[in-house]
């Protein structure tokens, strides 16, 4: 019996393409190991997404050739993103790996796998819409969580990404095989579900002719088992009403919205090739907090794009002054060769782009901590994510915090907690982005 290895990288959504590619090798007999060393293959399942991205896909595949030298690694396999988007350029360029699998080849990722340790090294592509969206999975991570991808490509044509060129066009899932997945999920153990897509609010249109995320989401909040459904990924052009009287309505539906804005000035938006401006992302905040005053607000801005002034970054800074959002991610704008917005005119220097996302995240910086300072005193739900040895204390999360992205809860517990358990938690203190707290007896 043959040993595999995965090493997956990048977004939820590459993680549930590896789960599902770990089931194929499983069911075909292969022996899933966690230790590179004693693999009979490794497979390295990467992003393409944006420069820092790739840097990562690359030491991690170098440091796993190493196992060919050094353990039992017969073939090292690299499948996800940078594969689908470099293809032969990858195996040409970094001769250390054997075969290179594009998206459209993972439902035959256990033949590859057999083939490339028994010498026969090929690579393989399919087309993109052969990705299966459904099948089974074997989860990674915690067994009480997990995602569920409820749609592959992306329709939007963001100048800036790269994704409908690596992904192709979105593909829904039927809400038949969503809730299906979700049931069986439910059913083993997992009680928090993420909802995932490129673009969650656009689920359903390719093949409804609509969004159909709300239904989607009502119909999820009746399985059995799932105390916490958390949604991901909602453009902000596609935010409806109906969406948000779903959220505020239904129990299960965590009080949490990722929101990516990108930028708010709308000439940047239109060179992004998205909608909206300062004033209607203002409406549309305003109105979310109105339906919903407990919601947790995350966002994502990019500062450095082409053209960028230093007007127009400070309107974006003076809107996440304005709106204090709970959660805030900010990246510099990376300039991804066969995208649009990289052959425009304007381009910024590096250190600029540097310059002005440490101006934001300083900015977030200072509101997080004083919302997390709201928060003492206040008694909190937290999911139990483990122990932490060193500082002699349980973890966890609250509905505030999506898993990996977000803050924690430390907290002090006179008796034993099980993972993946929701307790009571009297928040005390923090430290920037994170709680300190104890259980409530």
């Amino acid at each position: 019996m043959y040993k595999v290895c995965m090493v997956s990288l990048g977004c939820p959504k590459n993680q549930v393409d590896a789960e599902m590619m770990l089931s194929s090798l499983k069911n075909a007999g292969f022996e899933i190991c966690s230790a590179e060393a004693e693999a009979d293959a490794i497979i390295i399942n990467t992003c393409g997404f944006i420069e820092a991205a790739k840097a990562e896909a690359i030491e991690n595949i170098l440091e796993a050739s190493n196992y060919k030298a050094e353990g039992n690694c017969k073939a090292l396999i690299v499948t996800g993103c940078l594969a689908e988007r470099y293809r032969d350029d990858v195996t040409e360029e970094i001769p250390e790996v054997d075969v290179c699998v594009g998206i459209g080849s993972n439902s035959k990722i256990a033949e590859i796998v057999k083939n490339a340790i028994e010498g026969k090294k090929e690579n393989s592509y399919g087309e993109k819409t052969d990705l299966d969206l459904n099948g089974e999975r074997i989860l990674g991570g915690y067994p009480f969580s997990t995602y569920l991808k409820i749609a592959d490509g992306c329709d939007n044509c963001c100048t800036y990404c790269a994704i409908p060129k690596i992904r192709g066009r979105m593909r829904s899932r039927t809400i038949e095989d969503c809730v299906a997945e979700a049931k069986r999920l439910a059913a083993n153990g997992v009680t928090e579900l993420i909802v995932v897509a490129q673009d969650t609010t656009a689920y359903g249109m390719d093949i409804y002719g609509e969004s159909r995320l709300p239904e989607l989401l009502s119909e999820l909040c009746k399985i059995e088992g799932l105390h916490w459904i958390r949604t991901l990924y909602t453009y902000p052009d596609k935010i409806t009403d109906e969406l948000l009287d779903v959220i505020a309505g239904e129990e299960k539906l965590i009080k949490y919205l990722d929101i990516p804005l990108q930028h708010v000035n709308g000439d940047i938006l239109k060179r992004m090739n998205r909608k909206g401006d300062k004033e209607s992302l203002s409406c549309l905040i305003d109105k979310i907090r109105a339906k919903i005053p407990e919601i947790t607000l995350r966002t994502t801005l990019i500062t450095g794009f082409p053209g960028e002034t230093e007007e127009q970054f400070c309107e974006m800074a003076e809107f996440v002054r304005d709106k204090r959002f709970d959660r805030l991610g900010c990246f510099t704008y990376s300039a991804e060769e066969g995208t649009v917005a990289a052959e425009l005119d304007g381009q910024i220097d590096e250190q600029t782009k540097t310059d002005r996302m440490e101006n934001i995240m300083e900015l977030q910086m200072t509101i997080a901590l004083e919302k997390n300072q709201e928060k003492i005193g206040t008694l909190t739900e937290v999911l139990v994510e483990g122990w932490d040895d060193y500082i002699k204390c349980y973890f966890g999360r609250t509905v505030a915090d999506a898993p990996e992205i977000d803050g924690k809860v430390f907290f002090m517990s006179t008796r034993p907690l099980k993972i993946g358990d929701y307790v009571k938690v009297r928040i005390n203190d923090c430290i920037d982005y994170d709680l300190l707290g104890e259980l409530e007896e």
